[in-house]
């Protein structure tokens, strides 16, 4: 489920658990990663403080790369591994 603020900020899935932690998941059909592609788990990141565990962006790249504090782009292919 997409969810988009009404400035037009969007994240593509919000995981949430049953104590309020979330994780925010963007899906990129792409090779590479840009630091734009994170502007949705970093706005959850301010707003949920604490409560925000992961922004992550999934992508068709094959390397795990750290894209600050609790971000992380990763391969599509992690999911299945």
């Amino acid at each position: 489920m997409k969810t988009r603020t009404q400035s037009g900020i969007e994240v593509d899935f919000i995981l949430e658990a049953q104590n309020g932690d979330c994780v925010g998941i963007e899906v990129k059909a792409a090779g590479t990663v840009r630091a734009d592609d994170f502007k949705g788990c970093q706005w959850m990141q301010d707003q949920l403080g604490d409560k925000f565990v992961a922004g992550i962006v999934l992508y068709l790249g094959k390397e795990i790369v750290p894209f600050g504090k609790k971000l992380w782009a990763m391969p599509v292919s992690a999911t299945w591994a």
